[in-house]
């Protein structure tokens, strides 16, 4: 069977990591037919917007993309492509699993954390007022009225959604996966404790929903006091069901933890569709320079893979990557900086090692 996959290359490092992760993909002897679209920067100049329809149409038609890394400017531009291509295909779950790997430098061992982020609202679904605007000015004087509460008028304001619908159907995915999986216990990250009504709202869905899931445990830890257990005690997690903007960096935190983004994979999902892509950005300083570590993008697309049932693939493709890592003489500089290769070289030692694997 052959697999029509809508296939972003990204910009800054994106293009070497995608064309590595290509490689090692197709020598699992799975067939793909890659639909190559451009979002980004790139489209931005050449449609005049950076996520143009012609890319949302390939995904929406084949259901399921491989996507590097793409720039967001910082500041000022355009708005952030990567969270606008989760919201106009309502891909509202972020998976991404967190597991340790012999070789790779971290202090810790046996980490097996899956972090389930909320990807279309929060402080991310990007409704904000700037500094002296004069919807801003209204918006404060509503405040004031609402609240009796002045705030000060060389505010900007950026507004915090947290509804039931989405915090339910993101704890039902959380649940739905811990259970597929056998994971044993899910845990949300909040601060309730101050802000009542949003992470309220979150954490009190968050408990609905566990009661139709006995066979799983729950749990809750205050934001800053999770943090600290994670870098204590790893091991104690399992599944993490967060809000948008607490698993943004709860996620980075995690794969701190077992070595750094070199090695966190991710997936955006929705309702029978999905994006796949590194957990890290595009690193523009690095590009075009064979430097960048392509693994968090292979290991997406090992996720890509058990995503369209090819599991015995997928487990091929994620051994022979562990194998590449515990021998640590193909790597790049982040996982070897005494004699590291380049991201190629990595491609060709995976490709060397699926040829072993299963023999």
């Amino acid at each position: 069977m052959q697999y029509k996959v809508t296939f972003i290359p990204g910009d800054g490092i994106g293009p070497e990591v995608a064309r590595a992760t290509q490689r090692v993909l197709e020598a699992t002897g799975v067939q793909f037919q890659w639909d190559s679209v451009i979002i980004g920067s790139q489209a931005q100049d050449m449609f005049g917007t950076p996520l143009p329809q012609s890319a949302l149409e390939s995904i929406k038609s084949n259901r399921v993309a491989l996507k590097a890394p793409v720039t967001t400017p910082i500041g000022s531009g355009f708005w952030s492509v990567n969270v606008g291509l989760r919201q106009e295909l309502d891909l509202y779950a972020c998976l991404r699993p967190y597991k340790s790997h012999p070789g790779a430098p971290t202090v810790y061992e046996n980490v097996d954390i899956v972090v389930v982020r909320e990807n279309t609202e929060d402080l991310y679904a990007g409704i904000e007022f700037a500094k002296d605007g004069l919807r801003t000015s209204e918006l404060l004087d509503f405040v004031f009225d609402a609240t009796g509460r002045r705030v000060k008028e060389d505010s900007a304001v950026g507004l915090r959604l947290i509804s039931r619908s989405a915090s339910r159907r993101i704890v039902e995915f959380a649940f739905d996966y811990a259970r597929q999986n056998s994971r044993r216990k899910v845990t949300t990250f909040h601060k309730a404790n101050i802000l009542k009504s949003s992470d309220g709202l979150f954490l009190n869905t968050a408990r609905e929903v566990a009661e139709q899931y006995p066979d799983i445990e729950f749990t809750d830890v205050l934001l800053d006091a999770g943090c600290m257990q994670l870098v204590r005690s790893p091991e104690q997690f399992d599944v993490l069901v967060l809000p948008n903007f607490y698993g943004d960096f709860i996620s980075d935190l995690c794969a701190g933890l077992i070595g750094g983004l070199g090695l966190a994979p991710g997936a955006n999902i929705g309702d029978g569709m999905a994006v796949f892509e590194a957990a890290h950005g595009s690193v523009p300083k690095y590009a075009g320079q064979n430097k960048a570590n392509p693994m968090a993008m292979m290991l997406s697309g090992v996720m890509m893979l058990q995503y369209l049932g090819e599991i015995d693939s997928a487990e091929r493709l994620e051994k022979a990557i562990a194998e590449v890592i515990a021998e640590g003489k193909n790597v790049t500089y982040d996982l070897n900086p005494d004699s590291p290769v380049g991201t190629s070289q990595v491609a060709d030692a995976v490709v060397e090692s699926l040829k072993q694997v299963g023999k």
